[in-house]
This record gives C-alpha cells, structure tokens and sequence, in this order.
C-alpha cells in the first residue's frame, strides 16, 4: 500500500533530506484560502519559507 503521505523525491526535496517534522501557525482566512487554492499548497509553503530564510541569511550576511 503506497504511503498517503507521499515519498519526499516527489516534492522536489534531495533524498537526502528526509520530510519529517511538521510546523503548525496560524494565519488569517485570506491567506489560508490563497494557500489552498495553489496547485501543491504543502511545496509551495516549503519552499516560501525557504526563499524568506535565505534571504535572511543574505541579508545577515552583508
């Protein structure tokens, strides 16, 4: 039986990586609504806070 979460290579993580924590916040309706409307709302959150975080690192960086 194929595991219902998926398998991290599907997401676009390097399989190194494995996908195992999980982060919970909140955020208005509006956003929420925006999030679910995307085609892959679980990588398109992963890879939003990623982009902020290196950004970050940049910007501490210099």
């Amino acid at each position: 039986m194929p595991n219902p979460k998926g398998k991290p290579e599907n997401f676009g993580n390097p399989p190194s990586k494995e996908l195992t924590e999980q982060l919970n916040f909140r955020v208005t309706k509006e956003m929420k609504e925006e999030v679910q409307q995307q085609e892959n709302p679980p990588e398109f959150c992963r890879e939003a806070i990623q982009e902020a975080l290196d950004k970050k690192k940049k910007s501490s960086k210099d």
